[in-house]
C-alpha cells in the first residue's frame, strides 16, 4: 500500500510554516484534490478540473478552551504552501460522502455559517479510502472532544467506520519514502494515529453491545442485505408501538381541544367589543378635528384683524401731513432763521413722496383711493414749495450782487489795487446750499432757471472786478515804451532804448493771472457744487492753482467748498454723469463769458510797451494752463488757451514785422560789408533769451527759425546782385553771424543748428573766393596742369609730351611766364585779397587759407611734372613753401 500523505513530515512542517504566527498546532495534514463538478454530469473543464490542495486540522488553546480549525492551503507559483481558506470546526454541520463516486473517496463538508447556501460546496477527493477514513475519523474525534457534538454523517456506515478504526488503532510503521532520490525513514508516533477507545465514536460498552448484536445476526445471516431487512422490520415495530401510545392519550387531547374552543369564543367576544370601541373613538376623533378647525379659523381671523389694524395705522401715519411742515411748505419764510424748519419740511416731503412709491409701498396699496388722493396733495405741496423757493433764490442772488456793485469799496480804485473777495458772498450763498440739494431731489428741472439767474448776476460782478483791476493795473505800472524796429536798417546804431527795463509789464500780467485765475477756478468749483452738478471737486479745499507765484493768493477763504460736499450722500458718484458736465460747462460760459476782454486789454497794452514781453507772458500762461486739469474748470482752460493764442498771435505779428524789416535790406542797390541786421539779431536774441521763463522755448525757437531763414535768404539774394563780390560779401556776413552768436549757440540748440549752417556757408564762400584769386594770378600754370590731368584719362603719360601745346618746350615757356617773379605774383595775390575785404580781422585767416590752397595746387602740379616730364626741373614745393612763409 502506498504511503499516506498524512504521515509526510515535510508536508506537516510546510503547513506549520504557512500558519506561523497564529499560535495554532497542526493535528493532521493531508493532500486532497478540490473540484466543483458533479459525478456523472458534464461541465466546463476549467470549473470542474481538480486542483491540488492540502487540508490541515489545527487546534488553538485559550485557557481551558480549545478551538479547532479546518484550513485549506494551496500551492503558490513557487511551490510554497500558503493559506487559502479557514473554516471553524464548530460550524461543521454535515459530512456527506458523494454517492455518485464509485470509489467512495469524494466527500463534501457543510458549514452552517456560510453566507450563500445555494452555492455548491467544493468536493474533496482523497487518494484512497484509508486517507478518507483517516481524515473523517480525525474530524469526528475533534468534534467530540472540543464541541461535545457530532456533525451529521451521510453516506458512510458507522459500523464500517468503527471496524476500520479498530483495525487501524495500533501504530502504523511508515514505509521509507524516496525524497529527491534519498531514502528517508519516517515513523508515526502513537499519539499521532493511535485511536483510543475512550476517544472513539462508539464507547466500549456500545461497542460490546454492537458486537453481540452483530454476532446474533451474523449467526443466521450471511449477508448485509438480510441484516438490513431485519433492522427495517424492527423499525416498523417500534413505530407501531409509538402510534399505540398516542392513541391511548386521546382523552387528554379532547380536554385540550375543549379549552381551545372556549378560548376562541372569548377572543371572538373581545373582537366584537373592540370594533364597537373603535367606531366610537373614530366619531370622537372627527368631532375633535372639527372643533380644532373652527378654533384655528377663529384664531387666524383674530390675528389677521390685529395685523390689519396695525397696517392701517401705519398707512394712516404715512398719509398724515404734519401741520408745522404744511405751514413751512405753503407759506413759510425763507429767512436764515427759518431755514432749519424749511429743511426739515423738505426732508419730510421727500421721504413722504418716496414712501408712497411702489418699491417702498406695498403694490396692493397703490390703487387705493386714499393713497392716490394723498399723492396728489403731496405733489401740489411740492410744486408750490419749489415755485416759492425758486422765486426767492432768484431775487436773493440779484440783491446780493446789486449790493456789492453799488459799493465802490469792493473794487480797485485810483492808486489802490483791490483783490476781489467773495468770502462773504459765498458764506451767504452756503446758507441755502442744502435747500438747493432738496430742490434738486424734489424737482430737478427747477435748477436750470436758478443756475441762469446766478450766472447772470455773478457775471456782472466778476466783469466789473476784472475791468476795474485791469484799468488800475495798467495805470499804476510805469514802463518806457520800446520801439519795434529791432532789425530795421534805418534805426541806426543806437540801441539804448532796447535796454529799458520793461519787466514790470510781464509782472503786471502775471499779477492779473495770479489774482483772477484762482478766483475763477474757485468760482467754478463753488458754482458746480452749490448748484448741485455731479462733477468732481476742482481743487482740494484751501489749495491754489498751479503756477501761482504770489504768496498772497493763499489768503483766499479756505472754507469755500466746506459744507457742500456733505449735503448729498450720493456725491461719491460725481463725475460719472457726462450730461451734467456738459451742462456745467455751458453754465460756466454764461458765468465767465466777457471777462476775457479785460485780459486781452492787458496783453495788448503789454505788447505796445515791449513786444518781447510776449515771451514772458506766454511762459506764464503756459504754466497756469498746465495746472488746470479739472473738468469743471473747462472755461478757465479755454480762457488761458485763448490768452496763449492771443499772445502767440501778437508775438507772431512782431516777428513778421521784423522779418519785413530784414527783407527791406534787399532793396538797396549796393551792399558792402556786414549787413546791419546781423549784429542787431544777436542783440535781439540775447534779449529774447533773458525773457524766456523756465523751459518754455517753443515760441522763441519758432521765432529764431523765421528770423534766421529770412536773414540767410535775404543775404543770398543781396549777394547775387553783384556776382563779382558775392563771395566776399557772403563770407564777411557769415563770419559776422558766427562771431555775434558764438556764446548763444553754445546754450541754445536752435541757434547752434544755424551757427553750423553759417559755418558751412562761410567755408564754401572762402573756398570759392580764394580759388578765384589764385587762378587769376596763376591761370596759365594751373590750366597747363588741368590739361595734363584731362589727357591722363585717355592716353599714357609717355605720350602726353608729344601732344599739341604740352611739349617740353611749351612747359618751359609756361614756367618762365608764370614763375618768373613768383614773389611779385604772390604779393599781388595778397593785395587783391586785401583790396576787396572790408573786415580786416578776417584777412589773416583768409591769407593762411590762400597760402595753403596755393601750396596744395602747386604740389599737385609738381607731381604731374615729375611723372610726365622727369628730366625737367621746376622750383620745389619746399622752396615755394619757404617763399610763402617769408611773405
Amino acid at each position: 500500500m502506498a504511503k499516506s500523505s498524512a504521515d509526510d513530515e515535510e508536508l506537516r512542517r510546510a503547513c506549520e510554516a504557512a500558519i506561523e504566527g497564529t499560535k495554532q498546532k497542526i493535528a493532521l495534514s493531508i493532500r486532497v484534490a478540490k473540484s466543483h463538478g458533479i459525478w456523472g454530469k458534464s461541465g466546463k473543464l476549467g470549473r470542474h478540473m481538480a486542483k491540488p490542495r492540502v487540508l490541515a486540522l489545527s487546534t488553538k488553546s485559550k485557557g481551558q478552551r480549545t478551538k479547532a480549525f479546518l484550513r485549506v492551503l494551496k500551492y503558490s507559483t513557487g511551490g510554497v504552501l500558503e493559506p487559502a481558506k479557514l473554516y471553524k470546526v464548530k460550524h461543521l454541520s454535515k459530512v456527506e460522502v458523494i454517492a455518485n463516486d464509485p470509489s467512495g473517496c469524494s466527500f463534501t463538508l457543510g458549514f452552517d455559517n456560510l453566507r450563500s447556501q445555494s452555492v455548491t460546496p467544493p468536493q474533496w477527493t482523497m487518494r484512497n479510502i484509508d486517507d478518507r477514513n483517516r481524515l473523517l475519523f480525525c474530524i469526528l474525534n475533534i468534534c467530540k472532544d472540543v464541541l461535545v457534538r457530532l456533525p451529521k454523517v451521510v453516506g458512510i456506515d458507522v459500523v464500517e467506520m468503527a471496524l476500520w478504526a479498530k483495525e487501524n488503532t495500533p501504530t502504523i510503521p511508515k514505509q521509507t519514502n524516496l525524497q529527491d532520490g534519498v531514502p528517508v525513514a519516517a515513523t508515526v508516533t502513537e499519539s499521532d494515529l493511535k485511536v483510543i477507545v475512550e476517544r472513539e465514536l462508539v464507547s466500549q460498552a456500545e461497542e460490546e453491545d454492537m458486537e453481540a448484536l452483530l454476532g446474533n445476526y451474523l449467526m443466521g445471516i450471511g449477508e448485509a442485505e438480510a441484516f438490513s431487512e431485519s433492522l427495517k422490520r424492527e423499525l416498523l415495530a417500534l413505530e407501531a408501538a409509538n402510534v399505540h401510545a398516542i392513541l391511548e392519550s386521546e382523552p387528554l387531547i379532547e380536554e385540550v381541544l375543549l379549552g381551545l374552543e372556549a378560548a376562541t369564543n372569548c377572543v371572538d367576544d373581545m373582537d366584537e367589543w373592540l370594533g364597537i370601541f373603535n367606531l366610537k373613538l373614530r366619531h370622537m376623533r372627527e368631532d375633535i378635528e372639527s372643533i380644532e378647525t373652527r378654533n384655528n379659523k377663529l384664531e387666524m381671523q383674530s390675528v389677521n384683524n390685529v395685523s390689519l389694524i396695525e397696517e392701517l395705522d401705519k398707512l394712516l401715519e404715512r398719509l398724515r401731513v404734519p401741520s408745522e411742515h404744511a405751514t413751512s411748505l405753503t407759506a413759510g419764510s425763507f429767512d436764515e432763521a427759518h431755514m432749519l424748519q424749511n429743511i426739515e419740511a423738505c426732508e419730510w416731503l421727500t421721504g413722504a413722496l418716496r414712501g408712497l412709491q411702489v418699491p417702498n409701498l406695498d403694490p396692493s396699496y397703490a390703487n387705493m383711493r386714499a393713497v392716490k388722493e394723498k399723492c396728489t396733495e403731496l405733489e401740489k405741496l411740492k410744486t408750490m414749495f419749489v415755485r416759492r423757493a425758486s422765486e426767492f433764490l432768484r431775487n436773493y442772488f440779484a440783491s446780493l450782487v446789486d449790493f456789492m456793485i453799488s459799493d465802490k469799496s469792493y473794487f480797485s480804485q485810483r492808486g489802490q489795487l483791490k483783490r476781489p473777495d467773495h468770502a462773504d458772498l459765498r458764506y451767504k450763498c452756503r446758507t441755502y446750499a442744502r435747500l438747493l440739494q432738496h430742490l434738486k431731489s424734489l424737482d430737478k428741472n427747477c435748477l436750470g432757471p436758478l443756475r441762469k439767474a446766478y450766472c447772470s448776476s455773478l457775471s456782472l460782478l466778476l466783469r466789473r472786478e476784472a475791468r476795474e483791476f485791469a484799468n488800475e493795473l495798467r495805470a499804476s505800472t510805469k514802463a518806457s515804451r520800446n520801439p519795434t524796429v529791432w532789425l530795421e536798417a534805418s534805426a541806426g546804431s543806437s540801441q539804448s532804448s532796447h535796454n529799458a527795463d520793461t519787466s514790470s509789464v510781464s509782472e503786471a500780467y502775471a499779477k492779473m493771472l495770479t489774482i483772477f485765475i484762482p478766483l475763477l477756478v474757485d468760482e467754478s468749483s463753488f458754482f458746480a457744487h452749490f448748484m448741485c452738478f455731479e462733477v468732481p471737486a476742482l481743487v482740494p479745499p484751501g489749495s491754489v492753482a498751479n503756477g501761482n507765484k504770489d504768496g498772497n493768493a493763499n489768503d483766499e477763504d479756505d472754507d469755500d467748498d466746506l459744507g457742500i460736499m456733505d449735503i448729498d450722500e450720493n456725491d461719491g458718484k460725481a463725475g460719472k454723469n457726462s450730461a451734467d458736465l456738459a451742462a456745467l460747462n455751458e453754465s460756466l460760459q454764461d458765468l465767465l463769458d466777457g471777462i476775457q476782454e479785460d485780459f486781452y486789454a492787458v496783453v495788448d497794452w503789454a505788447y505796445k510797451i515791449d513786444p518781447l514781453r510776449c515771451i514772458s507772458m506766454h511762459g506764464i500762461t503756459e504754466r497756469y494752463l498746465s495746472g488746470q486739469k479739472a473738468d469743471a474748470a473747462g472755461f478757465v482752460r479755454l480762457l488761458l488757451g485763448d490768452l496763449e493764442s492771443k499772445i502767440s498771435m501778437q508775438f507772431s505779428r512782431f516777428v513778421d514785422e521784423a522779418c519785413h524789416q530784414i527783407e527791406r535790406n534787399e532793396r538797396n542797390v549796393r551792399q558792402m560789408g556786414v549787413l546791419s541786421y546781423i549784429p542787431r539779431f544777436a542783440t535781439l536774441a540775447t534779449c529774447m533769451e533773458q525773457y524766456i521763463p523756465g523751459q518754455s522755448r517753443d515760441l522763441v525757437d519758432h521765432a529764431y527759425t523765421k528770423f534766421v531763414s529770412i536773414m540767410f535768404v535775404t543775404l543770398e539774394r543781396i549777394a547775387q546782385t553783384d556776382p563779382k563780390y558775392a563771395d566776399v560779401f557772403l563770407l564777411e556776413n557769415y563770419a559776422a553771424f558766427q562771431n555775434s552768436l558764438y556764446d548763444l549757440a553754445n546754450v541754445v540748440p536752435t541757434l547752434a543748428k544755424y551757427y553750423h549752417q553759417a559755418s558751412e556757408a562761410y567755408e564754401q564762400a572762402c573756398t570759392r573766393h580764394i580759388s578765384m584769386i589764385i587762378f587769376y594770378q596763376f591761370e596759365k600754370l594751373f590750366q597747363f596742369a588741368r590739361k595734363i590731368e584731362d589727357l591722363m584719362y585717355t592716353i599714357t603719360p609717355e605720350e602726353i609730351p608729344f601732344q599739341l601745346g604740352l611739349s617740353k618746350m611749351d612747359l618751359r615757356k609756361m614756367l618762365k611766364s608764370s614763375l618768373s617773379g613768383v614773389d611779385k605774383s604772390i604779393s599781388a595775390m595778397y593785395k587783391r585779397l586785401q583790396k576787396n575785404l572790408t573786415s580786416e580781422e578776417l584777412l589773416p585767416s583768409l591769407w593762411d587759407k590762400c597760402k595753403k590752397e596755393f601750396l596744395d595746387k602747386y604740389e599737385n602740379f609738381a607731381q604731374l611734372v615729375a611723372k610726365i616730364y622727369p628730366n625737367e626741373s621746376i622750383p620745389s614745393v619746399s622752396e615755394m613753401r619757404e617763399l610763402l612763409a617769408s611773405m
